[in-house]
Order: structure tokens, then C-alpha cells, then sequence
């Protein structure tokens, strides 16, 4: 079997390396990969939201299962563009994928399904925007609804920073079309969690339950990113509130979309605040986390393959998707800068060396080769993963690897992972 994998970030590594383990799988195709990518999958040089490209791209290579990776190409419909050419892909169709473009499709939804989701208000006049804010009180959140690349929230502390960040979007058009509307939203405290479940729209299969670090500094300090590591399982979600979540978040929210003729396959993302009032969704996505899904995949014991060809298929079954026991970290190093401007084509040491260690995977997000060596060419540059028999030593061995590499202006967190930690009463593990 030959599969076409979309996209050419860390996720998507982490997806052609898993998928690459399945006995039924021949051939990867990436479009457009990346270096780490070319060791596993042939590279094609179609960018991932060249929508009539990877269509083409898919029916030269005969590919039987397009994964699709980033959330672009699913709401500019590459799903629905393939299954008009009668080609199987892993995603939900563009109306599904809504859920992810539109901030205040998904509120809707949610209200509709009795989701617990922060109080909000989605509205595109500034005046609007900022009564709502002051309304609702400070810190607040101020959303762009589309899709801005995870760098559209910002939590302001007090009016100004409100009116910045109101300001940003609909004023000044710092996110294009995606910030045309906002979303005015209740500021929840408590520990962020991810839920990542595979559903063909009827049955429904959980991932372990993981925890981002989106801030760019230790101590969650810092700009946002897009996610500067990862760790699994988050021990804020026991085994009793993951079923709770799938009954009172995944299968009201699918069951409501099935209701409006919308079928949702793929794999389904809440990202959710664990409150004193119990879980609540602060957004959907719909496709799999980076970089939660460089510790997730590690942790599935099963078939990725077959798992995403039953899902497309409307056959997924639960007993598919079983969890390994232990723990994995993962820890992003990125160019010096990030999230803000960065340089990029410096050469990057040590792989080979990081790779050498026990349990230790690098999953390249922002690499390109250049006259034989590894560059950076990305915010993003590696996500530093390793797997062990409990979370101290994952975390342990992930900052082993991540000393193991360097390039110019290589930035990290040094406390991936503190917060699970800290319920251990333990600092063991953690990055000097």
C-alpha cells in the first residue's frame, strides 16, 4: 500500500515515522517533507495548501490513503477534492473542518451539543468587541476566529492590552481575513489538557492524554507559540475524566454535527482547561496536535495505518487503538528569535549523536538539506522525543538528547513537563 502524507512540519514526521511501522505500508510520499521526512518517505515539492497540486500529486502516485496533516489544506477542502477523484483520505471534509476554521462556528456547536465551553461572544465591530471585554472582566481573551497559524489568541490582563489585541485584528489586519471577527472569551484557569480521539463518526477511540507548553519561556512565561513541548500521559486527566470527556465533549460534538448532515472522520482535538467546575473546551482541532502528537504516537500500541484506513472506512473500532504503558516527552528546540523573526539556514550538529541514545527519536519540523548538511529553515526546528518507564525519566532522556544537538542560536524550555512533575513532588529529569 502506498500513502501520501500532507505536510512537512514535526507532526507530520511523527506521522510518517509511525506510519512507516505498519507491515501493510510500501511507500511514503510526503508533499513537502522535510529533511528528518526524506529518510523515511520520497519528497514531492508540493506545498501543503496546493489543494489542486496534491490532488494531481495523488493520482500520479496512486497513492491508496492521503493523510493529511495541517489544518489548511482540510478547510480549503483537500478531503472533499480526493474523495471526488475516489480517493481514500484521513481528515474531515471541509464543513467538519469548520470546527477549526471558525472560533465561533465551534461555539455554536458547542452550545448547540451542551459542550462546557467559556462564556463568549464572536463580533467584528471593535466598540462590540471592547464592551465585551470589559463586561466580562480582566485577564480576557481575545480570539481571531480563523485560522492564524496558533499565534491568534492573546490573554490581555487589562483594557489596554484588549484594546491592542482588538486592534490587531480588526483594525490593523495583523491576521488577514482571519481576523475579520473575534472572539471576546472568558478568561479559565486551571491546567490545560489534549485530548486527541480518532472517530468515523459513530465510534470514537481516545488517545492518551497529553499536555502542550505554549508559552515560549520557562515558567510559562513568554509570547505564545506554537507549542514548545509536550508530554503524555498529563496526569490532570485520570482514566475517569477521559471517559467523561469522550461522553460529555467528542461524542456530543459529533453526534451534533451528524445531526446537521455533517460527518465527521479523522481525528478529533479538544483542547481543554481542567477547572475546579470540571473540564471545559477552550478550542477544537482537527487534525493531530504538534507537538502532542511526537508523544502520543510514541505511546500507541497498535497499527496507525490500518487504524486511519477504518476510520475513512466507517469501521474504526476501539480495540484498535491501545495504549503502551510509560511515558513520553517531547522537547522543541527552535531558532533563536521564535516566535518572532529568526534566522534560518544554520547548520545543525549532533543528530546522529541524539539519535544513538535509548528511546530517543528526533522529529524534524523546520529542516531542509543544503549542500549535504541539515539547516534549520523554520521557527520550529526539532521536537527532541523520548519514551520511558515513567515520566521523570522520559523528560530525563529527552533533555539527554536535546544536549546532544546544536546550531546557532538553539532555544528551548528547560521545564517541560513541571507541572506533572510537581504533582510527583519531584524536579527529577527536568533540563539545565
Amino acid at each position: 500500500m502506498k500513502v501520501l502524507v500532507v505536510g512537512g512540519g514535526g507532526r507530520e514526521h511523527a506521522l510518517v515515522w509511525k506510519i512507516a511501522q505498519s507491515p501493510r505500508v510500501d511507500e511514503i510520499v510526503a508533499a513537502p517533507g522535510n529533511a528528518g521526512i526524506a529518510e523515511l518517505a520520497r519528497c514531492a515539492s508540493v506545498a501543503a495548501d496546493d489543494i489542486a497540486g496534491l490532488v494531481d500529486l495523488a493520482r500520479t502516485e496512486r497513492a491508496d490513503l492521503v493523510v493529511v496533516g495541517p489544518e489548511l489544506p482540510l478547510t480549503l477542502g483537500l478531503v472533499d477534492r480526493l474523495a471526488d477523484s475516489g480517493i481514500a483520505a484521513f481528515g474531515p471534509s471541509a464543513a467538519a473542518a469548520r470546527l477549526e476554521g471558525s472560533k465561533g462556528f465551534a461555539k455554536d456547536v458547542m452550545t448547540r451539543a451542551g459542550v462546557p465551553t467559556a462564556a463568549a461572544r464572536l463580533t467584528e465591530d471593535r466598540d462590540e468587541a471592547i464592551a465585551r471585554a470589559n463586561e466580562l472582566g480582566y485577564p480576557v481573551v481575545v480570539k481571531a476566529d480563523g485560522l492564524a497559524a496558533g499565534k491568534g489568541v492573546v490573554i490581555a490582563e487589562d483594557a489596554a492590552a484588549a484594546a491592542r489585541a482588538v486592534d490587531d485584528a480588526l483594525i490593523r489586519g495583523r491576521f488577514g481575513a482571519a481576523g475579520s471577527s473575534v472572539l471576546i472569551e472568558e478568561y479559565l484557569e486551571g491546567q490545560e489538557a489534549s485530548i486527541l480521539a480518532f472517530t468515523d463518526g459513530d465510534t470514537i477511540a481516545s488517545l492518551v492524554p497529553s499536555q502542550d507548553h505554549k508559552r515560549a519561556l520557562d515558567g510559562d512565561e513568554g509570547p505564545n507559540t506554537g507549542g514548545m513541548g509536550a508530554y503524555a500521559p498529563a496526569p490532570v486527566v485520570d482514566a475517569a475524566t477521559l471517559l467523561s470527556i469522550e461522553e460529555t465533549v467528542i461524542r456530543p460534538v459529533v453526534r451534533t454535527l451528524n445531526g446537521e448532515g455533517i460527518t465527521y472522520r479523522g481525528v478529533l482535538y479538544a483542547g481543554l482547561m481542567m477547572t475546579d467546575d470540571g473540564p471545559k473546551v477552550l478550542e477544537f482541532n482537527c487534525r493531530f496536535g504538534d507537538p502532542e502528537t511526537q508523544v502520543v504516537l510514541p505511546l500507541l500500541d497498535g497499527d496507525l495505518f490500518e487504524i486511519m484506513l477504518a476510520t475513512v472506512r466507517g469501521e474504526l473500532d476501539p480495540s484498535m487503538v491501545l495504549i503502551k504503558p510509560g511515558a513520553a516527552a517531547c522537547v522543541v528546540m527552535a531558532s533563536g528569535g521564535y516566535p518572532g523573526q529568526y534566522k534560518k539556514g544554520s547548520e545543525i550538529r549532533g543528530l546522529e549523536g541524539a539519535r544513538a541514545l535509548d528511546d530517543v527519536v528526533v522529529f524534524h519540523a523546520g529542516t531542509a538539506i543544503r549542500d549535504g548538511a541539515v539547516v534549520t529553515s523554520g521557527g520550529r526546528v526539532l521536537g527532541v522525543t523520548a519514551t520511558g518507564a515513567d515520566l521523570p525519566g522520559a523528560i530525563s532522556r529527552a533533555y539527554e538528547g536535546v544536549r546532544a544537538v546544536t546550531f546557532e542560536g538553539a532555544h528551548f524550555r528547560t521545564d517541560i513537563g513541571h507541572r506533572a512533575l510537581a504533582r510527583l513532588g519531584t524536579t527529577e529529569g527536568l533540563g539545565a
